[in-house]
Formats: structure tokens, sequence, C-alpha cells
């Protein structure tokens, strides 16, 4: 009897764990009305240390992502987008805000709370009538904090409380809105690895889209493949199964990391299908990315499946491999499929894009411009005269792009670095001696870029 409760026990553990979000259902539409948008849902997905190289849309050649290169093949393609930071929060906090680093509150590594009337993506969304929800990582406010999710304009929220449990893929916990008691996932008490975390994200998801699929919605996927588990040193890229990735001649962490990523691949097959089933996939707008560059922790090295492809740097680097990230846009019926796009974008863009697609005026203090107009071949309104990230782990670290030049100072005392990525993608020869009037435009820029300027910073 005991053998059969706990199976049984466990299967009502996932039930509850996926249907988190089933309260305050809206009720079942009338027989044969179908929703009329006139605006797209939203899908934002956003993986955890996903390099620009990882996916065989990106030239990835081990690494098996089927669904996302589908994605590509069936949307529109980015080339030259640019995560928030090099590193998670201060990323996921530009995304959100619409606030480069040098502007937005959270601009280091260190977990803070968003203050009380911050203007999130999520809010923007809210005003137009969408329901929210959010989903994995979230990382800009504890449960009980102003940063909280479910004060922040979601209106279901479920994951991890901070960021450093959600290097953990097998928790004992995760936390849904802010309630002060946590959910116990059945399976993972006591050291047990029975629910992989990113799976319980997945099955929330759709039943989220399943719940509100008459009325438009906001749904944000944080999920932490392929974040490595820091706590268990080298063994810290944990997945349920290698796959075919067993008979591979690979180190094991690296053999576990190309299984994460594959099993990412098939979270995103997952959602399309459940967008399918609920006949909203020419209705749903869904965004693909990822918070900065890939890492070289958890007994892997970024460079052994070239997951920043031919870019120099990885995690914690400001040059291109620590900041430019896949981004895939799809939207059927609207993104013409199979195209992409060689404009120079932020994840800081995205509020101000979604805002337009969704009829939204977005703050007009924000550094992110919209996009919209490209997905559906046409010049943006405004471009960007400078893209620029700072980095605070190691010093006072910054850079900033404009046009084809990229300018990289690792620290305020260091001389400044000048590429031109037209030429020279994989930043390898410094040309600051060269062009010395491009280098001056750099450094007036720099002084007007953040505040407070850091010389000005007690």
């Amino acid at each position: 009897m005991r053998s059969f409760l706990k199976p049984l026990q466990f299967l009502v553990g996932l039930m509850l764990s996926s249907l988190a979000l089933a309260q305050n259902a809206p009720r079942p539409p009338i027989p044969g009305f179908e929703r009329k948008a006139t605006t797209p849902n939203i899908i934002l997905i956003v993986a955890d240390d996903l390099g620009y190289g990882d996916l065989g849309c990106y030239g990835q050649t081990r690494i098996r992502t089927p669904n996302l290169d589908r994605v590509a093949a069936e949307g529109m393609q980015f080339m030259q987008t640019y995560a928030g930071n090099t590193v998670c929060i201060p990323s996921r906090c530009a995304l959100m805000t619409g606030l480069h680093s040098g502007h937005g509150q959270l601009r280091s590594n260190e977990e803070k709370p968003l203050l009380a009337d911050t203007v999130t993506l999520a809010r923007v969304a809210h005003a137009a009538g969408y329901s929210t929800c959010a989903l994995g990582k979230w990382a800009l406010g504890a449960p009980g904090t102003s940063g909280a999710a479910a004060r922040q304009g979601f209106d279901e929220w479920y994951g991890y409380p901070d960021q450093l449990s959600a290097h953990n893929y097998y928790p004992a916990e995760l936390w849904r809105n802010d309630e002060a008691t946590p959910r116990v996932i059945l399976g993972n008490v006591n050291g047990k690895t029975q629910s992989y975390a990113p799976d319980l994200f997945v099955k929330a998801a759709n039943n989220f889209i399943k719940i509100h699929q008459y009325d438009p919605f906001f749904l944000y996927l944080a999920t932490t493949i392929p974040h490595a588990n820091n706590e268990l040193g080298t063994n810290g890229m944990q997945v349920p199964g290698l796959g075919a990735y067993r008979r591979e001649a690979w180190p094991p962490a690296e053999q576990a990391k190309a299984a994460m990523i594959t099993r990412f691949d098939d979270h995103v097959g997952q959602i399309f299908t459940e967008l399918e089933r609920r006949n909203l996939d020419r209705d749903t707008l869904v965004i693909i990315t990822s918070d900065n560059g890939p890492h070289s922790e958890g007994g892997v090295q970024s460079d052994f499946h070239r997951s920043s492809g031919r870019l120099r740097g990885q995690k914690r680097d400001l040059y291109e491999g620590g900041i430019r990230v896949p981004f895939i846009v799809r939207w059927p019926g609207h993104i013409k499929p199979g195209s992409t796009n060689g404009l120079p974008l932020a994840l800081w863009d995205i509020l101000p894009t979604v805002a337009e697609l969704i009829g939204i005026s977005p703050p007009p203090t924000i550094d992110g411009l919209s996009f919209a107009p490209v997905l559906f071949g046409k010049e943006p309104l405004r471009q960007h005269e400078f893209l620029y990230w700072e980095f605070h782990e190691r010093g006072y670290q910054r850079a900033a792009r404009m046009g084809p030049w990229k300018c990289v100072q690792l620290g305020l005392q260091k001389p400044m670095e000048l590429y031109h990525l037209e030429s020279d993608p994989g930043e390898s020869r410094n040309v600051a001696a060269d062009h010395p009037e491009i280098v001056e435009k750099f450094t007036t820029y720099f002084r007007t870029a953040a505040h407070p300027y850091p010389e000005e910073s007690p």
C-alpha cells in the first residue's frame, strides 16, 4: 500500500504544481464564441546563460534544437540583439523596465528589490487588459518585498523565491505569488530528485494558456536552463537524462549541458503544441532569447560547444560573446517566415515594442525603442545612436556600441578599446589608435550614459 501511495502523492504534487495557476480562471466562453483579438497574446521565453552559438539556427552543429530552429524558420531571426547586461539581475532589470544598466535600479548582480512604483513590462501589459503570468526565475525582488513579481504587475507568479535558490534544478519548494508559505514539491524532499523544476514551469505555462485562451495574455517564462548549479562544483549541469548525448565521447558535464539545451528545446515545442491545440498559434507573438552569454561553470567550458559562436568572450565579459544573445520572434500571418534582421537591438527594447503592439504608450523616460515595424518588414521609426552596458564585479567596466563601432573600457583608468564589428565581429583587432575621433565620441557619451556617473558615486 505504501509503494502505491508514494507515486500517487508525487502525481498529486505535480498536478498541484501545474494547476497552481488555475484559481480565478475566467468563465468558459459561450458556445461558438471565438476571441477576435486585434492585438496578439505575448509569450516571452528567456533562457538563462544560453549562448549566441548554442542554437542550430545560429550555427550550432552538435546540440540538437529542432523546435527552436523551426521557430526561426517560421519567424524572424535577429542577428545583433544584445542582453541588458553580461550577468543576470541587471539584464533582467533592463528587460522588465526598458532602461539600460546605466539608468536601471539594479545595476549589479546583488539581489535587491525593484521599487514599488516601477513601470514594468507586466504593468504595461496589464494596463492593456492582459492577464499576466511569470514563471521560473524572477531575481528582481523576493516574495514579500516591493520587487516581488506579484507586486510588479503579474497576476500569477510561480517559481524560485530568490536567485540563489534558482541554481537548484530539484528544489524542495517553489513559491506561488506572494504567499508566506512555500509550495512544497513532493518528490524533492530529503535529497530526492524527482521533479525537475523547468518541467514544472512548462506544465504551468501550458495550463495558463489553457485557462486564458479566450482573453489576451502575457506569459513570461524564465527557465533556468542552461545555468549551472554552482553549489555542486564540476557536477553542476543538472538534467534528468542525457538522451542521445550519452553516446558522445564528451566530458559528462558537456553531455549534460547539451541535454539541458535540447530539453529546453523540447519545452518550446510543448508550448507551440499547446498553442496549436487551442487554435492560438496565429494569435500569439512569441519572443525567445537569453539573459546573457554562455558560462564556464558547473564543469563546462563555453568554448567546448562553441557556445559564443565566432564571438569573443562569455558571461561576465563585455565583449560580444558576453552580451550578444539569440533572439527569435514568431507571429504567423504577420512576420515573414525565414526572415533575418541585422538591426542592433537590446532587451530594453522589448518593453516599448510590446507596448506598441498592444496599443499602450510606453513611459517617455525609458531607453528602449520599439522595433515593432521591423517585424512587418518596415524600417523602425527611430534607431539607437548608442547602446550601453556596465559591469561591476571586476571594478567599473563599461561598453557601448555606435553603428558598426564598439568601445570597451575595462576600468575607469584603463584605455579605450575600439572594434569595428562589421569587419571584425570577433573583436580581435583593437583599432583605437587609428580612430581617435571615434574614441572621443565614446568618451563624451560615457560621461552622460550612466547616472550617477561613476566618478561621482560615493
